[in-house]
């Protein structure tokens, strides 16, 4: 009976320390994957940028009124890529979240960028073995204690944004 029982125990603690090498080896992937998206940004590289995205990719940007589906968002970031400069962002942290078959994951991240620390999350979805964003949010990260000064500077713009998002519905 022990020996049944060392069996069975050494199975399960093989098949979870594979599965845990797997989950390492698929968050390394979308780590390389995030940090190379973000590079070729940096680098203006169009193609690169863009081929790590799906087809139905959704970009929201910092302003309220940035929910960009792919080609909307390709064709306002290609003059940018155009003139060689788009936009840097270096990971300082990231967390990476998968789902038990492996093939969909989400994260969160804080970037240094031109605008301080911003906060970017996301989807990410293996296509054909590749990981690609399928879904990516970026936030300015503001200080709890600057948010009533911040409220205040965006009021009135707020006001006329929420008025016109209501009138959409």
């Amino acid at each position: 009976m022990r020996t049944l029982f060392l069996s069975f125990f050494l199975i399960v603690v093989t098949a979870v320390t594979a599965q845990n090498k797997e989950s390492n080896s698929e968050k390394n992937a979308i780590d390389t994957m995030l940090v190379s998206w973000h590079k070729a940004a940096a680098e203006a590289n169009f193609d690169a940028y863009f081929g790590k995205m799906t087809d139905d990719s959704v970009f929201i940007g910092t302003d309220a009124t940035e929910n960009w589906q792919l080609d909307a968002f390709k064709a306002f970031s290609k003059p940018y890529f155009d003139k060689g400069k788009a936009w840097s962002f270096t990971t300082l942290e990231r967390n990476i979240y998968l789902d038990n078959p492996q093939n969909t994951a989400w994260f969160d991240e804080h970037l240094k960028t031109q605008m301080g620390i911003c906060r970017g999350s996301g989807v990410v979805k293996k296509e054909d073995g590749v990981w690609k964003v399928k879904h990516y949010v970026l936030s300015i990260a503001i200080p709890n204690e600057n948010v009533s000064e911040i409220t205040a500077m965006k009021r009135k713009w707020d006001s006329i944004q929420m008025k016109k998002m209501l009138n959409q519905r």
